[in-house]
């Protein structure tokens, strides 16, 4: 096989090994050919009239015409029975070649050089069409519409501009160099352009025969009249296109006609973000919308598949459309080939489908993230309840191996003033995990809450001191519960390694709870960042303090280091502003 000519090994300009049957390289001055094609075009209308050789120069233009034709590759090979029909059909053309079927031969190639226009870049292009096109319309106007009606008569300075002077359009098109292109490179023609263009030329050509009909007038009076009301009648649609007076204009219109053809694009879009509101999971909303979709005429199935899910709905056709985006893959099938407009709707409501899709599962993912912080910022702080309340149980098992003969009844007060404790603890620890996401606030009266504290450190190196908090005033018991545990059990393992430390707890009005001791002051380095991340620690992970000022702040309380100095060394929590 041959080297493909569009790899990026394979050079523009290096002719491939004719003994690999590779195709012969296009030239690379394309207008040459079209200018020898509209030449031996102008031969065969202007001097070959009835003449023999008027057959031979229409057949060698209609040759050069498919060499030169934008439509496909000019050097490609093709099939044996495609080029039998191409040459029975320029054999028809050089034969049977009258007025009419020239008249229409050259408006045909006035729109496939008018198409070519708009996906033309280069300056030297655009003159080489605008010099091409103003020949045929000219060719076409004065020489080939006065002969399709026998009452036409051209005046001899019109006819000798037409046989002597119009060749130098063609001629000049020879003396322009061609811009160099990439071989086998496709010339895009606009399908609407070039229809356009050949309709206004059969509408000047059929103008001009109706207005010197009706006056019976001269051709050129009617050809100059009908060329004035089609300049107007453009520019008026030209304004009408995009008028600036807040009427959205003919372009608007055309682009919503085109937007809903055949698809009711608009009401497509309601269904679809109807249905994301209604279906909350990822999945359920694809199948829903896809099934939504078949009632779409054309369409019998859809088959998808996703990182975590494949499914279908409808059944499978001949005809299947893929398409894919971010991870989704597609499959649009249908009983007939799409065409163009319906498949590009399609793919637009697709890539909606996808981003609805990708929409819902990046929400799924946040909701199962937030939750699993949820479930680790829960499990931190209350690690450190439960690790109290371990605390509070070694306590009581150092007391029942330490109690002699004569403490049982002292240690049976104790056991029942702390095991009732501990086990409600427990349980709201449990209804926490359970629950990671729903914190429900507890207020007590912060006097019976004060009895309690005093009831669990009963016999512990603690002094409580209690000022007038004010009568009936209530705390949050689980945030304060939790914080004046981390802090006491801090503080009792500071005097454990620094030596016998005076712990005072005070609960002033607010209310605001006191923890001071009179020990060494927090490294200036660790009370920077004690309330507000994990810090090191010997004893534990070092976040004790930091989730305790986390819950505070949720709480809508605040915990501060009130006084670090040496000999106290206070934490406060109290009302936050």
């Amino acid at each position: 096989m041959p080297e493909d000519p569009q790899t990026p090994a394979a050079q523009p300009d290096a002719p491939l090994p004719s003994e690999r049957g590779a195709p012969a390289a296009p030239p690379r001055n394309p207008n040459i050919l079209l200018a020898f094609m509209l030449l031996t075009l102008h031969g065969a209308i202007a001097w070959g009239t009835g003449e023999w050789w008027q057959r031979g120069l229409l057949l060698a233009h209609f040759g050069l015409f498919l060499l030169w034709q934008p439509l496909w590759r000019g050097g490609q090979q093709i099939p044996v029975l495609q080029a039998l029909m191409l040459l029975c059909l320029g054999a028809f053309f050089a034969i049977a070649g009258n007025w009419w079927l020239l008249a229409t031969w050259m408006a045909v190639l006035f729109g496939l050089i008018g198409g070519a226009v708009p996906g033309t870049l280069g300056g030297r292009d655009r003159v080489v069409a605008l010099l091409a096109a103003v020949y045929l319309v000219t060719m076409l106007l004065l020489g080939v519409v006065p002969n399709l009606f026998t009452n036409y008569t051209i005046a001899t300075e019109i006819s000798a501009f037409v046989h002597f002077g119009l060749p130098l359009l063609p001629l000049s098109i020879l003396a322009i160099p061609g811009a160099d292109r990439r071989r086998g490179a496709p010339v895009i023609v606009d399908l609407f352009y070039s229809v356009v263009l050949f309709l206004l030329v059969v509408a000047l050509c059929l103008g001009s025969f109706v207005i010197q009909e009706v006056s019976h007038g001269q051709y050129l009076l009617g050809l100059v009249q009908t060329l004035m009301v089609i300049a107007l009648l453009l520019v008026g649609l030209s304004w009408l296109w995009n008028p600036r007076t807040g009427f959205g204009g003919i372009g608007t219109l055309l682009s919503r006609y085109l937007l809903g053809l055949g698809l009711p694009f608009e009401q497509r879009m309601r269904r679809l973000a109807e249905l994301a509101q209604q279906e909350t999971r990822p999945e359920r909303f694809l199948r829903s919308a896809l099934t939504d979709m078949l009632e779409l005429p054309w369409i019998t199935g859809f088959a998808w598949q996703a990182a975590h899910s494949t499914g279908e709905v409808g059944q499978p056709a001949a005809y299947a459309e893929r398409y894919e985006n971010e991870g989704l893959c597609i499959t649009i099938f249908a009983a007939r080939p799409l065409s163009p407009a319906v498949l590009l709707h399609l793919k637009l409501l697709m890539q909606m489908v996808g981003h609805f899709y990708e929409g819902q599962r990046r929400e799924q993912l946040r909701q199962q993230a937030a939750y699993t912080q949820a479930i680790y910022e829960t499990g931190a702080r209350l690690t450190h309840d439960v690790k109290n309340l371990l605390q509070s149980l070694r306590s009581l098992c150092a007391a029942a191996e330490m109690r002699g003969a004569d403490d049982d009844i002292a240690f049976r007060a104790l056991v029942q003033r702390q095991l009732p404790q501990i086990t409600q603890r427990l349980n709201a620890t449990l209804d926490k995990l359970k629950a990671p996401g729903a914190i429900e606030m507890n207020n007590v009266d912060a006097a019976i809450w004060w009895q309690g504290l005093q009831a669990r450190y009963a016999g512990r190196n603690v002094v409580f001191e209690r000022g007038r908090a004010g009568d009936g005033v209530r705390l949050p018991a689980d945030l304060f519960d939790s914080t004046v545990d981390t802090l006491i059990e801090n503080a009792l393992y500071k005097a454990a390694q620094d030596g016998p430390l005076r712990i005072t707890v005070a609960l002033a009005p607010g209310p605001r709870l006191q923890v001071c001791d009179d020990g060494m002051p927090v490294p200036p380095v660790i009370a920077a960042d004690i309330l507000s991340g994990p810090v090191a620690s010997d004893s534990g992970l070092g976040v004790g303090l930091f989730q305790a000022a986390k819950f505070a702040e949720r709480s809508g309380y605040a915990l501060a280091l009130a006084d670090n100095r040496r000999g106290r060394v206070c934490f406060e929590l109290a009302r936050a502003g």
